[in-house]
């Protein structure tokens, strides 16, 4: 599921990139690996454990921006009878990584890739996620290759899971592929990128599901102060996605039929009116939502669900973009499920998929993945999972729940520096805002929503109209200290 992306450029000594710098000093964030990690990376990256079935011949790509080079998949499409069969190669992370040696213990302590706007930590040694274990074209890797038949509509009818060696033949990004299929040059394994991504959004729309189109914020440093754009999501970026969607929900599936397995759950979030909620409840986040398009000069009729509302949106539009950036706060309810010898959770669904799903597609940058690729072949051949596996299923949760509130507080601190960073410049302006959130215990410490430039900081007043746009000044903007004050002019 996305998270809010930012990207900044500029010199490792320009004042935005030393606050982050700064920031992964205070957190703690250790960059490099220990030696006997590196060293364990580095004999395995040589000494992988291959699997006997090859098919190398097929011509898999990749799709991911230009610069990625830690390649978790790799995709092959082709027309099968009336319908689409989909191959999707996974990095197969456990040919690399034995269990209980330094590189598990490590990866277990890490847990996911984090991801500041100038650099990222990665889960693994990069000699194996953006080497050895990565699925760069031209190179024989060992993978987790998912075939999922799909029927004329994108209904999924069949579906196996088999460790085997692939080669993608084409390292392709977004633009790229989008032009050669809006040009009708794309040959028919992309050209298929379309129907099958397009059949697919149809049947999550059926079910009741959302895809958040985040536009990527990229800050850039011009005639010495900061510039906020928007990089607009492109159709092949969604189409993409629903690939991925789509191997997580029937990993899903087989995990549930075979008793034992490690689901991404997410409680359903009511569309409550903008009725007032306890701040950390669900309901108040949409309320806050709510409050939030108000800010931003987003129509939202009470009687628009808000699955409806996002599909309404054009990321295009810099407000539309704002909101989209503030709506993955609502999959921070998101947790992992894990179940045994068939007595299944009481929540096996996603409420933004609408449907069982699990993280499966991206295991050199998260660590669960790795568990939920030999569940799912194990049951494929029905077996039972590995010792190792089911020794460690039932600390996962825990673990990656501490890795995801990690990964919150790396994005939430890099948001406050960004948005200084951009305002630092304008202390004493005045802006239009809205005020979309009120401390219970300090009504006069909020949350404003600024219409432009669109970012949020925190307003004092007396008293604080919640939901009321209003005008504010700026009185502090410190990108060392990530903070950001407003009091009502």
């Amino acid at each position: 599921m996305p998270r809010r992306k930012i990207r900044v450029t500029g010199a490792p000594e320009a004042p935005l990139r030393a606050a982050l710098a700064a920031l992964r000093a205070e957190l703690g964030v250790a960059e490099d690996f220990p030696p006997e990690v590196r060293a364990e990376a580095e004999r395995t990256a040589k000494t992988p454990a291959l699997p006997s079935y090859d098919v190398t011949d097929l011509p898999f790509f990749t799709l991911d921006p230009p610069a990625s080079t830690d390649l978790d998949q790799a995709t092959h499409l082709s027309r099968q009878g009336t319908g689409y069969r989909v191959r999707y190669a996974i990095a197969d992370v456990a040919a690399f990584v034995a269990p209980g040696r330094a590189l598990d213990a490590e990866a277990h302590r890490r847990v996911n890739t984090l991801y500041f706007p100038d650099e990222k930590i990665p889960l693994h040694p990069t000699v194996l996620s953006e080497g050895a274990a990565s699925l760069l074209p031209d190179q024989v890797r060992p993978s987790v290759l998912w075939t999922i038949d799909l029927d004329a509509d994108g209904r999924t009818v069949a579906v196996d899971v088999r460790r085997a060696l692939v080669r993608s033949r084409a390292k392709l990004d977004y633009a790229s592929v989008q032009k050669q299929i809006d040009t009708g040059t794309a040959e028919e394994p992309i050209a298929l990128l379309k129907e099958i991504g397009e059949a697919r959004e149809r049947q999550e729309a059926e079910r009741g599901g959302i895809s958040l189109n985040v536009p990527e914020q990229e800050i850039t440093e011009q005639d010495h102060t900061y510039v906020l754009g928007y990089r607009t999501p492109l159709p092949a970026d969604g189409w993409n996605a629903q690939l991925s969607l789509l191997t997580g929900m029937a990993a899903a599936d087989l995990m549930l039929a075979h008793g034992t397995g490690v689901l991404r759950t997410l409680p359903a979030a009511p569309d409550d009116g903008g009725a007032p909620a306890r701040a950390n409840s669900r309901v108040g986040e949409v309320a806050r939502l709510r409050r939030t398009a108000t800010a931003l000069r987003i129509d939202w009729p009470h009687h628009v669900s808000y699955a409806a509302l996002i599909r309404s949106l054009d990321p295009g539009d810099p407000r539309h973009a704002a909101f989209l950036q503030e709506c993955t706060t609502l999959l921070r309810g998101a947790g992992y499920t894990v179940f045994r010898d068939g007595v299944l959770p009481a929540i096996t669904t996603h409420a933004a998929v609408a449907a069982p799903y699990t993280h499966c597609t991206a295991p050199l940058r998260r660590l669960a993945d790795r568990y939920a690729a030999e569940i799912c072949l194990a049951a494929v051949a029905g077996q039972a999972p590995p010792d190792w596996v089911l020794a460690a299923l039932d600390a996962l949760p825990r673990q990656m729940a501490e890795g995801s509130r990690i990964a919150g507080t790396v994005e939430r601190e890099c948001v406050d520096i960004v948005e200084a960073a951009l305002l630092k410049d304008r202390i004493g302006d005045v802006f239009d805002g809205c005020v979309v959130a009120v401390d219970e215990h300090r009504p006069t410490v909020g949350t404003v929503q600024l219409i432009s430039p669109a970012v949020i900081g925190r307003v004092e007043g007396d008293p604080l109209p919640l939901g009321e746009r209003l005008r504010v000044r700026l009185t502090r903007a410190d990108p060392g200290t990530s903070k950001i004050l407003f009091t009502v002019a």
